[in-house]
């Protein structure tokens, strides 16, 4: 990850809706969601949904799978960890510190 993808995610998720989108999709891990399961979890209009999720896809958080008339949402689990890595890569300036280690959400 460089500097550039790290700012483009962030500031997708820098919005509460965005952020509670994607919070909801990392609960569901790899099955992810269809758009009208996150309307109704969220409480929100399809319309506001689909500009979000839009966001969200054009950062790389999720990913987007058409089955049938049928679209899924999915984390980019690979994605958020590596934002993460990013993030921390220089974590106590080299030093050891006590860090806990987020987990590796790509085996679940």
């Amino acid at each position: 990850m460089d500097e550039t993808r790290a700012v483009v995610s962030l500031a997708a998720l820098a919005q509460g809706m965005r952020l509670r989108i994607f919070r909801t999709l990392i609960g569901s891990g790899p099955q992810g969601m269809t758009p009208g399961a996150l309307a109704v979890t969220l409480d929100v209009a399809p319309s506001t949904l689909s500009f979000h999720l839009k966001e969200l896809l054009h950062a790389g958080l999720v990913s987007q799978e058409r089955i049938g008339r049928t679209l899924i949402y999915r984390p980019s689990l690979t994605h958020m960890n590596a934002l993460l890595a990013y993030l921390t890569a220089h974590c106590c300036q080299g030093a050891a510190c006590e860090t806990v280690k987020a987990p590796d959400c790509t085996s679940c």
